[in-house]
């Protein structure tokens, strides 16, 4: 079990700080013995700390010692508390604070009730039982519309029932993070199986609507640089509504294959030249 309370270097701040905040959250506390404030707000940590459960840890870093990591945070004066969660940095504050805005500031950290339910499906889901984790996930957004990770998780059991508006209307209500984004794109698009023979042969001698559903179908079933020469097809025949629309799918398989991939950037670079 992590101490609730350690001090940490240059050299043990990323197994320490930053691998231990993807379980818990961590609180480091930058200080320095010659400083006066540090020694009122060090005490008020140590004690919530210790109150915790282990629910977060404190870590102590000795700015003298360490000026380096310091540097690294911008940190301007002392005492500076910075909090970490996955990793990353998600809040700070400096000075001597009262207690009771202390408090608040780690309660801010912690899994909400909600939250704490989240994990409950997700234990389910790991274990297989699907049908229970759709419902705690429904419920903990019946509570909060907004909740990413319980959305994120329903959704994605939405789309393995093949239940493409449901998982589109949980996902619609998420802050739009690129994993929002990738399953919406995914939801649009499709999964059924698709007869591509039949949309090859009706685009061949069919109009632009016809090669847009080939896009379409092409892009459903995974082939994407099939995918995205049709729809570049069809956006170059400039007709309405098919060019709108061949668009919008486009770019949610650009979506789906991210930016680095060599057909998404030739194809972006082809858009905004008008080479198509």
């Amino acid at each position: 079990m992590v101490s609730s309370v350690m001090d940490v270097t240059s050299e043990d701040f990323a197994t320490t700080v930053l691998q231990t905040s993807h379980q818990i959250p961590v609180v480091v506390d930058l200080w320095a013995e010659w400083c006066g404030p540090c020694k009122v707000l060090g005490p008020v940590l140590e004690r919530a700390a210790g109150e915790g459960g282990g629910r977060w840890m404190l870590a102590k870093l000795d700015v003298d010692q360490n000026p380096e990591l310091a540097q690294q945070f911008g940190v301007q004066g002392i005492p500076t508390v910075v909090a970490f969660k996955d990793g990353e940095e998600v809040d700070r504050f400096t000075g001597a604070l009262p207690e009771a805005q202390v408090r608040a500031f780690i309660e801010r950290l912690l899994p909400s009730e909600l939250d704490l339910a989240t994990v409950e499906g997700d234990a389910a889901l790991d274990a297989g039982d699907e049908e229970k984790a759709a419902e705690i996930y429904r419920t903990v957004l019946a509570s909060d519309p907004t909740h990413q990770d319980a959305g994120l998780s329903l959704a994605g059991l939405l789309l393995e029932d093949d239940d493409r508006q449901g998982a589109l209307d949980v996902l619609g209500r998420l802050a739009p993070t690129e994993a929002v984004k990738q399953l919406q794109a995914y939801a649009r698009l499709g999964s059924e199986s698709v007869e591509l023979g039949a949309l090859e042969a009706a685009a061949a001698t069919g109009g632009p609507g016809d090669r847009l559903a080939l896009g379409r179908g092409q892009a459903a079933s995974g082939e994407s640089e099939s995918a995205i020469a049709t729809l570049m097809g069809v956006i170059g025949e400039r007709t309405e509504p098919e060019s709108d629309e061949a668009r919008a799918t486009l770019l949610d398989v650009f979506e789906l294959l991210g930016n680095e991939n060599p057909a998404v950037a030739d194809a972006r670079r082809r858009l905004a030249n008008g080479l198509y």
